[in-house]
């Protein structure tokens, strides 16, 4: 699938309830927690947020932390952790964050790559920079999944 398509489509999903959208990261520690955060703040009326990975930190990346607290006041350390796959519920759509390596198979009814750059060990600017596209995509797949 395009990504033009990402932004004008809308899934057909079968779920009840609002679908699950799980956003998913090698380590679990920086966009996949950002997109969560975001999704809990801005979509939660459209779908519900969860993210994970599959080779995790131990912790969430303390500048996405400390940044996500400045622009948004989303303090992540209060609601957010490092987890796999298997502990978060099965997700209706699965969103790879682009971490350059295979990503793992997910059961799920649609799978997005968003291709982002890991800003970590970056200055703020490429920080801001990922959460200000990973802001835009959320929004984008709120309207579609809407």
């Amino acid at each position: 699938m395009s990504s033009k398509c990402y932004q004008n489509c809308k899934p057909k999903l079968e779920c009840e309830g609002k679908p699950k959208v799980a956003f998913v990261c090698v380590h679990n520690s920086c966009r996949s927690q950002i997109a969560e955060a975001l999704g809990k703040k801005l979509a939660s009326e459209a779908f519900e947020s969860y993210s994970a990975g599959t080779e995790l930190k131990d912790r969430i990346n303390p500048d996405a932390v400390r940044l996500m607290k400045r622009v948004y006041g989303i303090d992540m350390e209060l609601t957010q952790y490092s987890k796999p796959l298997s502990d978060i519920p099965e997700p209706d759509v699965a969103v790879f964050m682009g971490c350059n390596v295979s990503c793992p198979s997910v059961f799920c009814q649609h799978v997005e790559n968003w291709g982002l750059d890991d800003p970590s060990g970056q200055p703020d600017e490429a920080f801001l920079e990922i959460i200000r596209q990973i802001e835009q995509k959320v929004l984008q797949l709120k309207a579609r999944l809407s």
